[in-house]
């Protein structure tokens, strides 16, 4: 099989080597933005008069035709053309006849795929941000489902202070709503054409760069010729950003493993979001989170991949920039089946409300409530934390809890204490009582999920 360039060359590559500089096993994934890109500047080469009429409406039927055939997958391609953009070509001049060959007038490879890249990242990302809000739908759901209901809050993985479980599903609806925000300037960078920079010193014809950055919906074009086809700050923009989304679905889903242990049991996932055991009948593991917890690590690997590929790089277009393409694939579908997942598992899990708030009776993470009271009453919080650390101490040694403590006990910790210590040590006054801004109480909960209501579906 001729090749498109080969006009130079006297030898051919043996076929493994054919094999391994090949793009086209990965970049046919981008058939549809290729086309669609093809399609575009064929257009402007008509307003322009670069090519006649006649010709770029022969041409573009011929693209319409692929764009049809690529919809139901019904093209093959081939490793002996490399890429997706030689193997279009190649099929659209079988289409067309050698008409075909003038659609890459005025453009290179170079800006041809920087553009391909830069249509199928932002239809992903647009895609990315729908997954994400329909999991902060989920988790508005839940939270307003358990405004009232309590467990442990925790530091260090040690109870600290009572919490409503709604406060603790929000949180993860504010990283979210970052993530999502992040992408949403990612999208700024992402919607700028490098169409007609051509291979690094733009071209002789007399192009329409705007126009045909205008038929794609992109915002701007790329300013510099050389910056348009060796940027890949926007992929890496991309990676990052998936990378600290995934982060927090990987924290979210290491909360999840706990919660649904024996050792927690505060939820249980749905069946269809675990598995068995080949040899334990009894287990049902959250395989599900522990997934998405474990993919987290590939796409920081695509991160630091491709910041690895382009740290040493000369401009403008280097071979090396074939290999930005695949981890960020990969990280398309690994979020985006993250994402999904993960809504699931917050709609379908089951709370046990119950065992939540047991919990919050079995400990001491009530005794910031007997400093704050004694604080209230006039004594220095420094002392204040004294005298509880040692009524703590005394509970330890007793084997009991504050709320087991005597008026007489407590008295005798301070003079200061009254019957009324017993409504501040209940966990749901704890938690009703935090009501300054962002925190726990549930009237700030409620405002909170006002606010998180009015985010999701703003774009």
């Amino acid at each position: 099989m001729k090749k498109l360039w080969g006009g130079r060359f006297t030898k051919s590559a043996e076929e493994w080597v054919d094999e391994f500089g090949a793009s086209i096993p990965f970049d046919q994934e981008l058939v549809l933005e290729d086309i669609e890109g093809s399609i575009a500047h064929v257009t402007m080469l008509s307003k322009t008069g670069i090519l006649t009429a006649e010709e770029a409406e022969k041409i573009k039927t011929g693209l319409l035709a692929l764009k049809e055939k690529a919809e139901k997958e019904e093209l093959s391609f081939s490793v002996k053309l490399e890429d997706i953009h030689l193997n279009l070509e190649s099929q659209l001049t079988d289409l067309v006849g050698s008409v075909g060959g003038k659609l890459h007038t005025g453009r290179s490879r170079n800006d041809q795929v920087a553009t391909d890249m830069h249509l199928y990242l932002r239809r992903q990302v647009k895609v990315i941000l729908s997954y994400i809000e329909e999991l902060q739908a989920a988790l508005i759901k839940k939270a307003e489902e358990h405004i009232e209901t309590i467990m442990p809050g925790y530091t260090h993985l040690q109870r600290a202070q009572p919490i409503s479980f709604a406060h603790h599903l929000m949180a993860y609806f504010w990283m979210f709503e970052r993530d999502k925000n992040r992408l949403q300037e990612n999208l700024k960078r992402i919607n700028v054409s490098p169409l007609g920079a051509g291979a690094l010193a733009g071209t002789t014809f007399p192009i329409d760069r705007l126009y045909s950055a205008d038929l794609m919906d992109f915002d701007s074009i790329y300013e510099n010729s050389m910056d348009a086809v060796s940027d890949r700050d926007f992929i890496l923009e991309f990676l990052s950003s998936s990378s600290i989304l995934m982060m927090h679905l990987s924290r979210f889903s290491e909360e999840i493993i706990l919660w649904s242990s024996q050792e927690f049991k505060f939820i249980e996932l749905d069946d269809s979001f675990s598995t068995g055991s080949s040899i334990m009948p009894q287990k049902k593991n959250p395989d599900m989170a522990e997934l998405i917890r474990g993919k987290t690590g590939r796409v920081y690997g695509n991160l630091m991949g491709l910041l690895t590929v382009l740290k040493g790089l000369p401009l403008a277009y280097n071979k090396d920039m074939q290999e930005d393409k695949e981890g960020m694939f990969d990280t398309v579908k690994t979020v985006t089946g993250s994402l999904k997942i993960f809504a699931g598992m917050i709609e379908t899990m089951k709370v046990n409300t119950n065992v939540m708030e047991q919990s919050t009776k079995n400990d001491f993470s009530n005794a910031t409530e007997l400093a704050d009271y004694l604080s209230d009453k006039g004594m220095p919080f420094r002392e204040a934390h004294e005298v509880v650390g040692k009524l703590v101490l005394y509970c330890v040694n007793k084997n009991c809890y504050l709320i087991d403590l005597s008026l007489t006990e407590f008295k005798d910790a301070s003079e200061l204490f009254e019957d009324d210590i017993y409504h501040v040590l209940n966990p749901v006054t704890a938690v009703q009582r935090r009501n300054s801004a962002g925190g726990t109480g549930f009237e700030q909960i409620k405002q909170a999920i006002a606010k998180a209501k009015a985010c999701v579906g703003s774009k």
